[in-house]
């Protein structure tokens, strides 16, 4: 399995344990408005973060054969959270705006704190070496 793949299977795997955190949150606590919001923003994040992780393969793949390829998808991405927005906006007895965007940013932040672990984990020089 290539490194982008344990990488990609990863990120997916803390997406589904802040997912679980969340329905348990929306489940057994008194904030059911914004775990609602928290985990509709999450689960659309998770889809944008599974659509982009295809575009970036795709991508490599015909970077690899030399061919031209597509944009990474940002226009169905963009739909989603504009999607999130209007069902948010919608219904605001049911979700909270502010968590709605949050749980929305939650795979880049949980991208960038992969890369962060990672590259910890993978640089092992000491100073001055």
């Amino acid at each position: 399995m290539t490194d982008y793949k344990i990488m990609v299977n990863r990120q997916r795997k803390w997406m589904l344990y802040l997912l679980a955190i969340a329905v348990a949150g929306w489940g057994f606590s008194d904030y059911e408005t914004i775990f609602a919001g928290l985990l509709l923003g999450q689960a659309i994040g998770f889809f944008n973060l599974y659509l982009i992780q295809k575009k970036i393969d795709v991508v490599g793949e015909k970077a690899a054969n030399n061919q031209t390829a597509k944009s990474f998808g940002t226009l169905s991405r963009f739909a989603g959270a504009a999607l999130l927005v209007v069902v948010v906006l919608r219904f605001p007895e049911y979700f909270h705006l502010i968590a709605a965007i949050v749980g929305l940013m939650t795979p880049y932040i949980v991208i960038m704190i992969d890369f962060i672990i990672h590259h910890k984990e993978t640089t092992t020089t000491k100073r001055g070496e």
